[in-house]
């Protein structure tokens, strides 16, 4: 019965963890659009599975030569503001994550 008690009180702060990771990850790319997006490119949040965080690049972003830096400086952005290591992985336009 105390298992089931912790496990029940984990769940929800585990939740409540994951839901503030997300809305940090989506801070960061709302700072980082509006440059992405006057250059006429964008990026989307695709998915976020544990500390891999799948991002999706669009317009010019997709075949601009400093594509590799935009993600660095994201993660970069990333690590600082969650205080731990992440990982962007692209994605291309039409595959699923």
């Amino acid at each position: 019965m105390q298992a089931d008690i912790e496990a029940t009180l984990e769940h929800p702060v585990s939740s409540q963890a994951e839901a503030e990771r997300l809305r940090v990850i989506n801070e960061v790319l709302e700072e980082i659009r509006p440059n992405l997006q006057r250059d006429g490119g964008d990026c989307q949040l695709v998915k976020v599975d544990g500390k891999k965080v799948m991002v999706r690049l669009t317009g010019a972003c997709v075949m601009c030569k400093l594509s590799g830096m935009t993600i660095e400086g994201i993660q970069s952005r990333l690590v600082e503001e969650l205080g731990e290591f992440v990982r962007i992985v692209p994605v291309m336009g039409g595959v699923p994550a």
